[in-house]
């Protein structure tokens, strides 16, 4: 039977009727999809993997592909924890409330242009998919990850998918107003503002690819249960490929800002995007723990970011998946749609991958 034969009894033993619609859909779209099944381990499994399946409640029946709701940016401010109160938006004093007032201020301020009222004429994307310009909502998550700055009361956040980071962030209304200014208004590109006199630094994150999982076990401990587990087995296997995993973000302070490197150059733009070109071949992962993104009956929840740009989110994730995410996602650059939840800008015309640029 060849592979695509067997991804199709896949399809059909355990999606719904409609599954293989999806697949031509997303084919339609230009999505670049694997026809591998998810599942590379035998039934049962003999690969010694840690089945949190009957540890938790998962929602096998909703389709999942359509539960991601379409946002600007994601922005993970670090906390070095792993888990958080249940609103993280709603903690007195911290980076992410200040961030949600001044979003909700934009957002209240905002007058839609004519363009935006009326949509645009492209081929409309399956459910759950967008690109980066559908909308002006800016997704905030705290993260695992420690601030850099040598000042305790700055944070470090990670800017996606502009692919960043940028440290020295007041956690403070001021603070965050800044950060908006600098790198988070929806008119900017991924290199952020052109003009500018504040004292934030920042950096191109220095990896190939980008995992986050969700581990919020203070809105939900499905989450907690799964994101150590996948944490545990994605760098069994990326390491197995020759892939360096990193679980802290790389310290990047003595490292060459964006700001001196780039800001002041000819084609500032063009220039972000050569560096972020070649951090294809460093063959190098970051893997954090974050806030509540949604969709906790779908755990474990697993969102994928490239340098390109691309965010690809995942649901029902198990040990048995991560093996097949790594060889097909994240090195070959394919979706799997049996686990799909959405993701962004993951249309690529005339692209055979989502590495390709």
């Amino acid at each position: 039977m060849t592979v695509l034969a067997n991804f199709k009894t896949f399809l059909a033993n355990t999606l719904p009727p409609d599954a293989q619609k999806v697949y031509e859909d997303l084919r339609a779209a230009d999505v670049p999809v694997s026809d591998a099944i998810c599942q590379l381990c035998p039934n049962p499994c003999d690969q010694d993997h840690d089945d949190y399946s009957g540890r938790i409640s998962v929602d096998m029946e909703e389709d999942m592909l359509g539960s991601v709701k379409p946002y600007r940016r994601q922005v993970i401010i670090s906390t070095g924890k792993s888990d958080w109160p249940k609103e993280v938006t709603e903690v007195d004093g911290t980076l992410a409330t200040f961030l949600r007032g001044v979003t909700e201020t934009f957002e209240a301020g905002r007058t839609q242009n004519k363009d935006e009222r009326a949509g645009n004429s492209r081929t409309p994307l399956p459910p759950g998919l967008f690109t980066q310009t559908d909308a002006h909502r800016l997704s905030i998550q705290n993260g695992s990850h420690n601030s850099f700055s040598d000042d305790p009361s700055q944070d470090t956040v990670i800017v996606l998918p502009d692919f960043k980071v940028i440290a020295d962030i007041p956690r403070s209304l001021a603070g965050a107003e800044t950060l908006w200014t600098a790198a988070l208004d929806p008119s900017y590109g991924r290199l952020g503002a052109q003009s500018r006199s504040d004292s934030l630094r920042s950096w191109a994150l220095p990896y190939s690819c980008v995992i986050l999982l969700c581990s919020h076990k203070g809105r939900d401990k499905r989450c907690a249960i799964a994101a150590p587990v996948l944490e545990k087995t994605f760098t069994h296997y990326l390491e197995h490929e020759g892939w360096v995993v990193h679980t802290e973000l790389e310290d990047l302070s003595r490292n060459p800002t964006l700001e001196s490197s780039l800001m002041n150059g000819p084609e500032p733009e063009a220039a972000f995007e050569t560096q972020l070109k070649a951090l294809g071949g460093e063959h190098k992962t970051l893997i954090l723990r974050n806030s509540h993104i949604g969709g906790h009956k779908f755990a474990g929840n697993v969102i994928i970011y490239n340098p390109q740009g691309t965010g690809v989110w995942y649901g029902r994730v198990t040990p048995h998946d991560v093996e097949s995410i790594v060889k097909n996602t994240i090195i070959n650059g394919q979706v799997l749609p049996p686990i799909l939840r959405g993701g962004m800008n993951l249309a690529r015309p005339g692209c055979k991958a989502l590495h390709d640029w």
